[in-house]
């Protein structure tokens, strides 16, 4: 590496940290100014009768997007409106039972500001998050979160850099703070996410992923051992439950006591399940989640569950494959 490259590298490497530092200190900043403006601002998001709105321009807007969805995920019914459309008629979506949270760091947004007095004459309760107490939002606002910073982290003090990464750190602490106040749970945040990883772990029971009727390999306890290898083979999970005629379960057979038995060398042709099976194995019922199939799995180094219902009688199984086709696992 020549002497330029190596300046070029460690300057790059500087410069990335400087702006790090500075955007850290921006947060710790916004963090000691919380007071009661906050408190109250919580409150309010957490009693309004319509939904939240937040607006935003440029930088200030695509963070306020991001704070409209991180409510809306966390229990609280939020979506964005560009404050230029919104003087184009999008304005008619705030209702005054709505509650709108703006953000601009200049608080002198022109776009902004031409809509405050209507949504003052609505009625609309507002939360301001600016970097200037003194601004025409701030003066509008019922209540003023301070995002202000002491410099951006452009080399310049121009790009807003730090400035909207309060903006987004505050928007996440009012979120944070509305959903534990809310009693949030991680129930609530799956339902929100039924696609993602989260909710499948919450919300797929085994009964939804579970072999079923003929699929579920089972033979009584006078099958003999044969037959009882041969519904093995023809359902294909390497194990069968053992079951009365009540179809409760009694037991259990998989490939590895078979594997056993023939390395002990013992005579197999006059065994019958009675003998070969291992007693009360591990089940679970049709209500268990997905998740804590694989977690039993992983508990008893297994790759199949039997599946019982209320009455504990057999009603499926779930292997392995059934939790990763399900992205359970």
């Amino acid at each position: 590496m020549t002497e330029n490259a190596r300046r070029e590298h460690s300057h790059i490497l500087e410069l990335a940290r400087q702006t790090l530092a500075t955007e850290a200190q921006a947060i710790i900043g916004a963090q000691h100014r919380l007071g009661d403006q906050f408190v109250q601002a919580v409150h309010a998001l957490l009693n309004v009768k319509g939904r939240v709105v937040v607006m935003g321009m440029g930088k200030s807007g695509h963070i306020g997007r991001k704070i409209a969805a991180t409510l809306a995920s966390t229990g609280t019914p939020a979506f964005f409106v560009h404050p230029a459309e919104a003087s184009h008629g999008d304005l008619g979506m705030v209702t005054k039972d709505d509650l709108v949270i703006a953000l601009s760091n200049s608080g002198e947004s022109e776009e902004l500001s031409a809509i405050l007095p209507q949504i003052k004459r609505q009625g609309v309760l507002l939360l301001a998050i600016t970097g200037n107490l003194q601004s025409t939002l701030a003066d509008y606002a019922n209540w003023v979160i301070d995002s202000s910073v002491e410099k951006e982290a452009c080399p310049m003090n121009l790009a807003p850099t730090a400035s909207t990464t309060a903006q987004l750190a505050l928007g996440d602490a009012l979120a944070v703070a509305v959903l534990d106040a809310r009693g949030f749970k991680q129930d609530d945040f799956a339902r929100s996410h039924p696609g993602g990883s989260l909710g499948r772990r919450l919300l797929t029971h085994v009964a939804d992923v579970m072999r079923t009727g003929v699929d579920v390999p089972s033979v009584f306890l006078t099958a003999r051992l044969s037959d009882l290898m041969r519904e093995m083979s023809e359902k294909g999970l390497g194990a069968t439950a053992i079951i009365d005629s009540d179809k409760q379960v009694l037991g259990v057979f998989t490939d590895g006591d078979l594997r056993r038995l023939i390395e002990k060398g013992i005579d197999l042709r006059e065994l019958s399940a009675a003998d070969v099976m291992h007693p009360n194995p591990a089940t679970l019922r049709d209500t268990a989640l997905a998740a804590e199939a694989a977690q039993l799995m992983e508990l008893k180094r297994i790759t199949s569950v039997l599946i019982v219902n209320a009455q504990g009688q057999l009603c499926g199984v779930v292997n392995s494959n059934d939790l990763m086709r399900a992205k359970v696992i």
